[in-house]
């Protein structure tokens, strides 16, 4: 099948009149972004729940709790974020949330025209998460995330240093290899030459580890290796949806979250 006749089509599939609703931890971006980010490249409705209702912390305790043990279709959800579409439906996980979104909302190749794109997305979306986010939060937790970073401030210095020379290229070089190849129809988007969830998910990743490593991302970017990922980076960036979004006060400001950025961790000048 053709790049063109591939990427063809992104449609929305039906979604009726369910309302979504987003629950994740107020006041960070996390791992809740990647489902922001959905919503608004769509222009699709939603509520975030712990940010923008009286309901607040509350709705994420209330789904975590060791009381919840969930109903007769939706087994109960270990950590946010959690998506909940109407009354009977409740899904966790950041892939498996954006699997679910992604035909409905026309984020993925449709799949009569392309009936194994919806994985190909999703390979490139779990990559993305496991090099750019998992990795990174990894770097100031090396030891136990119940721990303090000051608590394993030497293990995170040795895990910063290995995660600047060898992991974040790795990944950078492979993204770059992936929008080099024919299957990403171009190059200017990851798979089928238009926008899918994957590209969101990278943009975000991207975003985050430019926070929490700005001084090492400079020189990674000013060396020439990966100017097709960055170039995805700022075309994601400049879409006229992303771009109000993070001008707006729903884009919450990078804190304590996944992405930190302690100075010592980070290239020195």
């Amino acid at each position: 099948m053709s790049t063109s006749t591939r990427s063809s089509k992104r449609q929305k599939t039906e979604t009726d009149d369910k309302p979504f609703r987003l629950v994740y931890w107020p006041g960070i971006p996390g791992r809740g972004e990647h489902i922001r980010l959905a919503f608004e490249a769509t222009g699709t409705p939603y509520t975030d729940v712990s940010n923008q209702t009286e309901e607040g912390v509350g709705a994420v305790i209330k789904q975590v709790s060791e009381d919840n043990t969930g109903d007769e279709s939706n087994p109960p959800p270990l950590a946010p974020p959690i998506l909940q579409h109407g009354d009977d439906i409740t899904i966790s996980q950041t892939p498996n949330i954006l699997l679910y979104l992604g035909p409905k909302l026309g984020l993925v190749p449709d799949p009569k025209d392309d009936p194994v794109g919806l994985y190909h997305v999703n390979a490139l979306t779990l990559t993305a998460l496991d090099g750019l986010s998992n990795e990174p939060h990894d770097v100031h937790h090396p030891i136990a995330t119940t721990l303090y970073y000051e608590d394993q401030k030497p293990e995170a210095l040795k895990k910063a240093k290995d995660y600047r020379e060898n992991r974040l290229p790795k990944f950078l070089g492979y993204f770059e290899r992936v929008l080099s190849g024919k299957a990403s129809g171009g190059g200017e988007y990851l798979y089928g030459g238009k926008l899918t969830y994957a590209d969101l998910v990278l943009f975000q990743t991207l975003d985050g580890v430019s926070f929490a490593f700005p001084n090492c991302i400079s020189k990674l970017r000013k060396s020439g290796k990966y100017d097709k990922v960055w170039a995805l980076y700022e075309r994601v960036k400049g879409l006229e949806p992303i771009k109000a979004y993070l001008a707006s006060d729903r884009r919450l400001k990078y804190s304590m979250g996944i992405y930190r950025h302690y100075p010592e961790l980070d290239d020195q000048e």
